[in-house]
């Protein structure tokens, strides 16, 4: 086990070191063959020829997780029978939902709302009904989709690990499918592929963190955004984040999950109460409505009659899809480490209910005021967004609500604790998945991935070559949705045969307290 802990961690570093060298080589020296065209080349013929293997997956793994809740397996403690679990709910669900959404939650809350009003996946932009899909498809791409791809893994990971006793990496979990072999080159393959994926979609993830702080300060206090303001921000919650980092989980990460979860509902509640709170309630609720109703055909939709209602399910449904199939190592890696002690239906109807309300309540405050200010008062902010990007969104919200100033630095603050949470919780994850699955890793482990994922994120970011960092993880996402298609399989199986040996047990206990009665 050693020396596939070894492979696993020198062939990641040297996979990611050649990625960055290979992103910030100019297109002068690589005309054709630098990093952004290769993967916007290799991504394009993945979405156009496997988008519907994205779609037809993740809707799979949404029915797998629904099915676990109500199935006979949902008694199984995902620990030993006396396993308390370490962590009250309230801070459960703030590690999870600050590992699993963090930054984008913040990033796309009001954006991402009002770009869909403007150009919807179907039908004509800027009306009623172009509000309705989309916040009804903003519900969509943030709810029980991508929180059922992480419960699949994260349940695997946690239930290997503490009931089974197996190292907590992911090529374990396949061994009721394949043996042995996860313990040579295939195990080595499969994590190296976890560990690929965990870095470039951490050090994308950091990179629009820098951005959005980095344009939010510019936007409140009107001076430029550059990128050398963008790389100090990384150096300082850098500091930061491994300072977190060193403290353990039980310290830095669960003060800094407990922060967020403060920070965030109070940003939440004001501009709840500041803003236009009858109609984000009235929304709020016909799109719950409306998103349930239409989950099914929304799910599975890919318009192959009508090449631009395509175009969109390709930019931002199967990309979602991709992209949270390209997170679900990191984020799952993490809530499994966080989960011992609960039965898999707990563990499944907590992953999977309350961060998608969650979600759903802060797009509707955030989306919702967005697409009001500029359906009825014609505030025009997606100009804001068209011409300053999508980090701007957000603050060009607040701007014009009462107390926009104050609002604004409180939303600035929480960007930076969920940007230090991320990079806390990945440093956590990368240490184990390149220690075995150790649940503390060393402190030397995890700064070295700090650095790593720091330096990722720093040097494609100053290259300009953040999108085709994001592109790279996506194409990451493909081998480990063929990775997570045999989890289920692998977890079905260990399943069957733990409520075989348990129901063994219990008419073992039943007969003998028969005879016990009888003499």
């Amino acid at each position: 086990m050693k020396k596939s802990i070894t492979n696993v961690f020198y062939i990641s570093v040297i996979i990611v070191l050649l990625f960055i060298i290979w992103g910030i080589i100019p297109d002068t020296v690589l005309p054709n063959g630098n990093l952004n065209n290769v993967t916007t080349i290799i991504q394009g013929f993945l979405v156009n020829n496997f988008g519907w293997f994205y779609l037809i997956s993740a809707t799979g793994f949404l029915v797998f997780a629904i099915y676990l809740i109500f199935s006979r397996y949902g008694k199984i403690k995902l620990g030993r029978p006396d396993d308390k679990p370490e962590f009250s709910y309230l801070t459960w669900f703030a590690m999870l939902f600050s590992a699993g959404m963090g930054i984008g939650l913040v990033f796309w809350g009001a954006a991402e709302p009002l770009m869909h009003f403007y150009t919807p996946p179907f039908g004509e932009g800027g009306t009623e009904e172009a509000a309705k899909n989309a916040m009804k498809y903003s519900f969509l791409h943030w709810g029980f989709h991508p929180w059922a791809v992480y419960a699949t893994v994260a349940l695997a990971l946690a239930y290997f690990k503490f009931r089974k006793q197996a190292p907590g990496v992911v090529s374990s979990i396949l061994s009721p499918l394949f043996g042995d072999k996860t313990k040579g080159t295939m195990g080595t393959v499969i994590d190296t592929i976890v560990v690929f994926a965990t870095v470039f979609g951490v050090a994308t993830s950091l990179g629009f963190g820098a951005i959005q702080i980095s344009g939010g300060l510019s936007y409140i206090f009107n001076f430029d955004s550059t990128i050398s303001l963008q790389l100090i921000i990384i150096a300082i919650v850098t500091v930061l984040f491994m300072t977190s980092a060193m403290t353990g989980l039980s310290r830095g990460i669960k003060y800094l999950s407990n922060t967020n979860l403060v920070l965030a509902f109070l940003l939440m509640i004001f501009v709840l109460i500041l803003g236009p709170t009858g109609f984000i309630a009235n929304f709020f609720t016909t799109t719950l409505g409306s998103y349930i109703q239409d989950l099914p055909s929304m799910s599975l939709r890919m318009s192959p009659f009508n090449e631009e209602n395509m175009g969109w399910t390709n930019g931002w449904t199967i990309f979602y899809w991709a992209w949270w199939i390209a997170w679900a190592p990191f984020v799952g890696t993490f809530i499994a480490r966080v989960s011992r002690g609960r039965t898999v239906r707990e563990f499944v109807l907590g992953v999977l209910l309350v961060p998608t309300v969650i979600g759903a309540i802060w797009f509707s405050v955030f989306g919702g005021t967005a697409i009001n200010l500029d359906l009825f008062y014609g505030t025009n902010i997606i100009e804001e967004i068209n011409t300053y990007g999508e980090e701007v969104a957000l603050f060009a919200v607040l701007e014009h609500l009462p107390l926009g100033t104050l609002v604004s630095i409180i939303g600035i603050l929480l960007i930076s604790t969920f940007f230090i949470t991320s990079a806390d919780s990945a440093t956590l994850v990368l240490g184990m998945q390149t220690t075995g699955g150790s649940l503390d890793p060393s402190n030397n482990v995890k700064f070295t991935w700090g650095i790593i994922q720091s330096a990722t994120a720093a040097v494609l970011l100053w290259q300009g070559g953040l999108e085709a960092l994001q592109t790279a993880s996506i194409i990451a996402a493909f081998p480990f949705t063929i990775i997570m298609i045999l989890i289920v399989f692998s977890l079905v199986k260990a399943f069957r045969e733990d409520a075989k040996a348990i129901e063994h047990h219990r008419r073992k206990k039943i007969i003998k307290e028969i005879k016990s009665n009888i003499k």
